[in-house]
């Protein structure tokens, strides 16, 4: 009965298990698994020298997360974080653990504001992508519509959002610089 009103028994032991089931606890005593010298820590094996690995130099302040009293010995440094997304992937380690739902929608939030000041960085510069390059060419001759038009395709649902999600940050980013120029050219 999986839910009896009676208290059940106490769970049987090792060696009652082991009188009545055949083979039953035959991996109980390490010296008996057929595995135990890969389980045997063995540093020179692995070919790691060290206790705790070096620490790289941090030379600007990493997101930390909350729940690790020290920064990972290794990090990736070729895309710091800057900008109003910098600020909030630091709110987001500073603040919520990553259990939080909250700490991934912020670096989420993040990630769409960093394409927002990607593309306002690109029109500022003057060196605005190329659409072409990044595989329209190849969506128009190599039949690129052809396999998302099937119903088939587990992102049917939202395909019509793409063209939003790709092309509206750039977009938005040139509505915005042509906006202030027009202001900026107004001014007296």
């Amino acid at each position: 009965m999986p839910y009896p009103a009676d208290k059940p028994s106490r769970a049987p032991s090792s060696e009652e298990l082991r009188a009545r089931i055949p083979g039953w606890g035959a991996d109980l005593d390490p010296a008996d698994r057929p595995s135990v010298p890969r389980e045997r820590f063995d540093p020179r094996a692995t070919g790691a020298w060290w206790d705790l690995p070096e620490q790289q130099p941090e030379t600007y302040p990493r997101e930390r997360s909350i729940e690790h009293a020290r920064l990972t010995p290794v990090f990736g440094t070729t895309y710091p974080p800057r900008g109003v997304s910098g600020a909030i992937r630091r709110l987001a380690f500073r603040r919520y653990s990553e259990a939080r739902a909250a700490h991934w929608l912020l670096l989420l939030a993040a990630d769409r504001v960093d394409v927002v000041e990607s593309s306002v960085r690109e029109l500022t510069s003057g060196r605005v992508s190329n659409p072409v390059a990044t595989g329209l060419r190849s969506e128009v001759t190599h039949g690129g519509p052809d396999p998302r038009t099937t119903a088939r395709r587990v992102d049917h649902n939202h395909r019509w959002m793409d063209p939003i999600v790709t092309a509206g940050p750039l977009v938005a980013a040139g509505v915005g610089a042509v906006l202030v120029g027009r202001r900026l050219l107004r001014r007296p």
